[in-house]
């Protein structure tokens, strides 16, 4: 037989079985593809399931774009994961899935919010405005009767049931009052069906839940005019009016005790004549406005003016001095006849193996005016304000940076001066150069191509190192006259977190947002234009 003859195996005859190599192929492709597709149907189940969640939960507040965005994953996600001809897709949609939610996403909804108005009084809709200043101005209605009360839970959220002369009416903060039945008698509804009675010993025992039916409005009707139901004992409950009146046509909102008009404007506000306003505002899209406070508001514009100024130049100390010290350690400690040296290696990097946080503590107690040991040993007991002084605490805070960062530039250069060619220093020193004129012409410039990338990094970095000045001294001393809690060692990232409002007092997302985008552009105009210079080191390679 020829060996470019191939057999074949007749298939067995009708009532015997097959061979046993037909048998277990069959077996192995069962087992291999069968198996690994029924873990993918499980796993594209979950996925489906947790998106139709996501799109369900959109579509009920009414965000429409993470609705049609998750709609967009989905979809992809069963057309790839199901197709045979999107192999390589198979393996992309992962990183793009991240890249969209934790990058651009982000980035994305940080520009929306910079062109609003969210925040501190303006966080929600206008109908969630209106309904805040109703309930602020509600009394109890004089004519109204006490109803018998039940309180009542379905799937969770809390509802009241009252006997309104037979007729059993229940309702939640949702959903008004409605009809359910009737009770005989003149005490409160036993029972209400689709609804599960709280019983009086889970009241008396939950505080909290005592709390919430205490806060709990349930209104009469659709109509947020005629009131609400409210309780103060859990037992009997009473209608509740607004000495608001709101006007849906007029967009405006009545003070019925003053006859105060105040009337819906443009930037989410319900303001009066006489340019009094309530405090409840509603979101709105305000344009350029935030950006355009950053630099034409005089109580805002210099102080950002400082802390931009100074986070310039803190990202630029940042960088260098630290640079500067490692390198000089790195050189010290690269040559053979410091005795030694690996142990001293060491020495020098432990303030690298200390958490940022808890070294920036230990360096504000030691800069304290009274009782620091930095004024005690050093200074022979002198009072210096550190920590209330502008320049100075700008100063102990680059010497805290300093002392936690350059470990790294020691590491760096120390592995960047092994790695330069030792025949170029030699054929150098051959040449009569000496030691300056060798480090200035060939160990520099090699130290740059290496290390120029991880400057540039360290400066992004630096820039946004929101720890070391929350933790050390946070952002202080701070800034006279300024609208937020803006200090003179704030950087950009720590006074965006100061507008945000996030450590308490009034917030201004949009504003926040706002300085978010130009720090970001900022940092990447810096980062382009920084590598493009990076790459004339390359040529003297």
């Amino acid at each position: 037989m020829s060996v470019n003859q191939t057999t074949t195996q007749a298939p067995a005859p009708p009532g015997e079985a097959p061979d046993r190599p037909v048998r277990e192929s069959h077996a192995r492709n069962w087992r291999g593809g069968g198996w690994g597709f029924v873990v993918k149907l499980v796993l594209m189940a979950l996925i489906n399931a947790f998106g139709l969640l996501v799109i369900y939960s959109a579509f009920r507040v009414e965000n429409w774009f993470i609705l049609v965005g998750m709609v967009v994953i989905v979809a992809a996600a069963d057309w790839i994961y199901f197709s045979k001809r999107t192999i390589p897709l198979k393996y992309l949609l992962p990183g793009l899935v991240f890249l969209f939610t934790f990058q651009i996403f982000i980035f994305a909804y940080t520009a929306y919010i910079a062109f609003t108005n969210y925040g501190t009084g303006h966080a929600g809709t206008q109908e969630q405005a209106v309904e805040a200043a109703l309930i602020q101005g509600e009394r109890r209605v004089d004519s109204s009767p006490s109803y018998p009360l039940t309180v009542v839970q379905q799937l969770g959220v809390l509802g009241f049931a009252i006997n309104d002369e037979g007729t059993v009416r229940v309702g939640s903060e949702e959903q008004p009052l409605q009809d359910a039945g009737e009770v005989s008698g003149g005490g409160a509804p036993s029972e209400v069906q689709g609804w599960e009675v709280v019983s009086r010993n889970e009241l008396l025992s939950d505080p909290a839940l005592q709390q919430q039916v205490v806060d709990l409005r349930v209104p009469v009707s659709d109509d947020p005019n005629e009131g609400s139901l409210r309780t103060r004992d859990a037992v009997t409950a009473a209608v509740y009016l607004s000495t608001m009146v709101w006007d849906e046509q007029a967009q405006t909102i009545t003070d019925t005790t003053t006859g105060t008009v105040y009337h819906a404007t443009d930037h989410g506000s319900f303001v009066a004549d006489d340019g009094s306003a309530l405090p409840a505002g509603w979101a709105v899209n305000v344009g350029f406005e935030n950006f355009t406070r950053l630099f034409t508001d005089p109580e805002l514009a210099e102080p950002i003016f400082i802390v931009g100024g100074w986070t310039i130049v803190w990202s630029v100390l940042s960088v260098v001095i630290p640079f500067a010290l490692g390198l000089v350690i790195a050189l010290i400690y690269n040559d053979a006849r410091v005795k030694g040296r690996k142990w001293m290696r060491v020495v020098f990097i432990l303030p690298y193996a200390f958490p940022a946080f808890m070294s920036a503590l230990v360096f504000k107690g030691m800069f304290n005016a009274e009782f620091g040991v930095i004024n005690d040993i050093f200074f022979g007991g002198a009072n210096i304000n550190w920590l209330g002084d502008p320049t100075l605490a700008r100063i102990a805070v680059v010497w805290v940076n300093v002392w936690l960062s350059y470990p790294y530039w020691l590491l760096v250069c120390t592995g960047a001066l092994q790695a330069i060619p030792q025949d170029a220093l030699e054929a150098a020193e051959i040449d009569g150069a000496g030691k300056f004129r060798r480090f200035r012409s060939i160990i520099f410039p090699l130290l740059l191509v290496s290390t120029a990338p991880l400057a540039i990094s360290s400066f992004a970095v630096a820039f946004n190192n929101f720890t070391v000045i929350y933790m050390f001294n946070n952002g202080g001393p701070a800034i006279p006259g300024a609208p937020f809690a803006l200090g003179y060692t704030d950087i950009l990232i720590s006074a965006i977190y100061d507008i945000s409002g996030v450590s308490g007092g009034r917030a201004d997302y949009g504003l926040a947002s706002a300085l978010s985008i130009i720090a970001f552009l900022f940092v990447g105009i810096i980062a382009f234009f920084s590598f493009r210079q990076t790459r004339k080191l390359e040529e003297f390679q």
